[in-house]
């Protein structure tokens, strides 16, 4: 079962690494190609910074100076993706503790807590993530497709499938980490051994009389009276 913790634990922390990438990427939404007036320069937003390029290479970046003016729905994502962060961060340090190959944690019983303890909080993780990519994308889509809508439009930006991914991976790798304290809670099996003095002992005995009584004929004696013949 280490070899399926050890994967929990690769799926758990590439996922918290790629929920960290998402939040801190710009590439939330990008403009679209269809709508743009000029096709050579790009705006790219995303949860910190709003970014605009051209097609000679050069990026201007500007962040949200203050909270007040944000959208609704972009102070939900962030607060959503700090949570998957911070949940993945305190999951990927209860699995070092919680896995069986580690000397830490104490007792098997209380490595198969804190294990189940990770794989609960990797899965919090997972969920924070896909409900703030899914709101962004939502914004995103409904703005896009709305025929009264005269602004600008924008299209999904790569940051969203990073954060999906991400959350994929960590809802994944809590699942594994859930599922594998069940050879913890398993009762040892318990060994047999063959007792061999028993069976050639039990081959020796006689049948006397009819009220079943046992009798047991002793070697020795015989070889005692039979020595000197």
């Amino acid at each position: 079962m280490s070899r399926a913790q050890i994967s929990a634990l690769v799926f758990g922390v590439g996922g918290f690494g790629a929920l960290v990438a998402a939040t801190a990427s710009n590439e939330w939404k990008v403009t679209t190609r269809a709508s743009s007036v000029i096709t050579a320069t790009w705006v790219y937003q995303g949860l910190w910074m709003n970014c605009a390029g051209n097609a000679l290479g050069s990026f201007h970046c500007r962040p949200h100076f203050t909270i007040f003016k944000v959208e609704g729905y972009i102070q939900a994502c962030r607060g959503l993706m700090i949570a998957a962060v911070s949940l993945g961060f305190f999951g990927s340090i209860f699995a070092l503790f919680g896995m069986k190959c580690t000397k830490v944690g104490g007792s098997d019983k209380a490595k198969a807590k804190i294990a189940c303890l990770a794989g609960i909080v990797f899965i919090l993780s997972g969920l924070c993530s896909m409900t703030g990519c899914s709101l962004y994308a939502n914004k995103i889509t409904t703005e896009f497709f709305d025929p009264l809508y005269v602004e600008q439009k924008y299209e999904l930006g790569a940051a969203l499938f990073i954060g999906w991914a991400g959350a994929s991976l960590c809802i994944i790798g809590g699942v594994i980490f859930c599922f594998s304290i069940s050879d913890n809670t398993k009762p040892p099996r318990m060994g047999y051994s063959y007792n061999g003095a028993t069976s050639v002992l039990s081959s020796r005995t006689k049948y006397h009389g009819a009220e079943g009584d046992f009798k047991t004929t002793n070697p020795s004696k015989q070889f005692d009276k039979n020595a000197y013949v």
